[in-house]
């Protein structure tokens, strides 16, 4: 009966999904084109007079988050443009979809149930997933779980008896850029463990990371997670093979080694146990969790073993506030809707083709790396659903690092620069004043430091919507003196943004952050009808890769085989 249900959610994704029309041929859409000729005429100075209630009229609030979108060069009427595209690429069904088993990632033919697993078994149970999936998930949290009580209790020993003091994490892609970029950005919920406890990352196949690693390490007192999907990503074994090397030279052949010094993260059981993983040390990973979708599985074992268990599941809860917010909000009020139906209006309507990400919190540094690796991995797709090239813009490229870095850096172009940009501000609205900070003897002057980097961030977001017009009160509104301004000074602003707030930044509302972008990754994939979770344009470069490994270790090429560009870079790389 599961597996009828099962064909029959795969069947109707495949109606739903693969009857859209192009785009381009969607009368909503042209109806948005025309209306964008209208708006490109219009500053967004413009805007603010013709709504004076603009803020009011156009902030959303979701619990501890809040997003303002007056500085985006919309209006009711695009809103309501927007809403009605929505409805004719028949997102509603899509997102009913995505919340059930069908196998809506059609070319690997799989569900993408990443949400799932942030969501408690009661909620999964009321829509109807399959007990064994429910369960499965549960289980394998509660073994990672049990693993990082272990770690943390100093009871996890290795080969030698020692305590572990220092993990580290083997992964690439989104088995590294999830964990890595969340177990930074919240270094400041660290648990108190029975000894103090290290946490790296190693994902990079040249073995720089690793060289510099390992002289600092002792192999009695060191755990490896190896996190990959299929366990068969070449990065990652290789960096897992030299640490093993690593660790036999050191401990000799001991029996336990591999047993206590190695934890795997993978859908490949088999695989696991061949490259000599124990079973208890084996935490699964779903077919249908894509790597980039993952921190919120077992991958996340770093990020529990630096904010514990009860932080973990606090990151978990809210991407799980999030995903039931996407499913019962009105898209007038949905964020994640609203979020990618702007960016939507930015790309394809008003022709802007990069979209940069500005945390005003150094605490998200890898935010915006993360996010390209979402965003980017997902949509940059040029084939719809239904295996026709699409003929519109899909994914913008999405870019960005921490605004008060990127103020001395790339802001000169996003002020006075030729391209146009679109840009998302992220900061929280308070810091230093939660508990952890109390003990702090600069919390006073640390707080001034915040309050700093957030008028920065107003600032910055001001400029560039409005140019020169923001500088008024640095005139006492003398319009004849700003006239005089050389136009080397010249801001002509007019650049749309987005602030997103929190209210602090915590494992939950991290886990907000997070799970908004996930969904609006999905809206937009809908409403351009391509899959955004597979990822076919990274494997054939692997191929590649593989292919020419032997040439560079000296074998040669057969006449015609390698492009003459290709032959004479090995040829001077190989003469040693």
């Amino acid at each position: 009966m599961q597996n009828q249900s099962f064909n029959q959610s795969f069947n109707q994704s495949l109606t739903i999904l693969e009857t859209l029309p192009p785009l381009s041929a969607d009368p909503h859409f042209v109806a948005l084109e025309a209306l964008a000729e209208s708006m490109q005429k219009k500053a967004l100075a413009q805007l603010f007079i013709e709504m004076p209630n603009r803020f009011e009229a156009l902030h959303f609030q979701f619990e501890a988050l809040l997003i303002d979108f007056s500085k985006q060069r919309i209006d009711q009427e695009v809103l309501t443009k927007l809403a009605a595209l929505t409805e004719s690429r028949r997102l509603s069904e899509s997102i009913a979809l995505l919340f059930s088993e069908s196998r809506i990632n059609q070319s690997e033919n799989r569900a993408a149930m990443h949400w799932a697993l942030r969501t408690p078994k009661a909620a999964l149970d009321q829509l109807g997933i399959d007990p064994k999936i429910s369960h499965g998930i549960h289980q394998e949290l509660e073994k990672m779980y049990a693993l990082v009580e272990k770690i943390h209790q100093g009871q996890y020993r290795g080969a030698t008896g020692e305590v572990v003091t220092d993990v580290v994490n083997i992964g690439v892609g989104g088995s590294d850029l999830g964990p890595l970029m969340a177990s930074y950005a919240l270094a400041d919920f660290t648990v108190r463990t029975e000894k103090p406890l290290n946490i790296h990352f190693v994902s990079t196949m040249d073995g720089s990371q690793l060289s510099e690693l390992l002289h600092q390490l002792r192999p009695e007192t060191t755990l490896f997670i190896i996190s990959s999907k299929s366990f068969g990503t070449i990065d990652t074994l290789k960096n897992a093979a030299t640490v093993r090397s690593w660790l036999e030279k050191a401990l000799g052949d001991e029996p336990q080694l591999l047993k206590n010094h190695f934890i795997g993260v993978s859908s490949n059981r088999e695989a696991m146990s061949a490259w000599g993983i124990a079973q208890e040390r084996q935490l699964y990973l779903w077919e249908w969790v894509g790597g980039r979708y993952s921190l919120w599985s077992a991958i996340g074992l770093p990020i529990a073993l630096t904010i514990g268990v009860d932080g973990f599941k606090d990151l978990l809860e809210g991407g799980h506030r999030i995903d039931q917010h996407f499913r019962e909000a009105p898209v007038e009020e949905n964020l994640p809707i609203l979020l990618a139906m702007i960016e939507i209006w930015n790309s394809n309507c008003l022709d802007i083709q990069t979209h940069a990400v500005l945390p005003y919190d150094g605490r998200l540094k890898y935010f915006a790396s993360y996010l390209q690796q979402l965003e980017m991995e997902s949509n940059g797709k040029n084939i719809t659903r239904n295996g026709e090239r699409v003929d519109y813009t899909t994914c913008p490229i999405i870019w960005g690092e921490v605004g008060p870095n990127a103020q001395h850096a790339f802001y000169q172009l996003l002020h006075q620069g030729t391209e146009a940009v679109s840009a998302d501000f992220i900061a929280p609205k308070r810091r230093y004043t939660d508990a952890q900070f109390t003990y702090s003897d600069n919390a006073e002057e640390l707080i001034e430091q915040h309050d700093l980097a957030l008028a920065n961030c107003l600032a910055q977001s001001r400029l560039l919507a409005f140019g020169n017009a923001a500088l008024v009160e640095e005139h006492e509104g003398n319009i004849e003196e700003m006239e005089r301004i050389p136009a080397y000074k010249g801001y002509e602003g007019n650049q749309p943004s987005s602030m997103i707030l929190i209210e602090s930044l915590t494992p939950k509302t991290l886990g907000m952050l997070i799970a908004l972008y996930e969904h609006k990754v999905f809206v937009q994939s809908v409403i351009w009808n391509i899959n955004p979770f597979d990822q076919w344009g990274v494997e054939k470069g692997k191929e590649i890769a593989n292919q020419l490994m032997p040439y560079l270790q000296g074998e040669p090429a057969q006449e015609g085989v390698l492009d003459s560009s290709t032959q004479g870079l090995i040829n001077f790389l190989i003469t040693r």
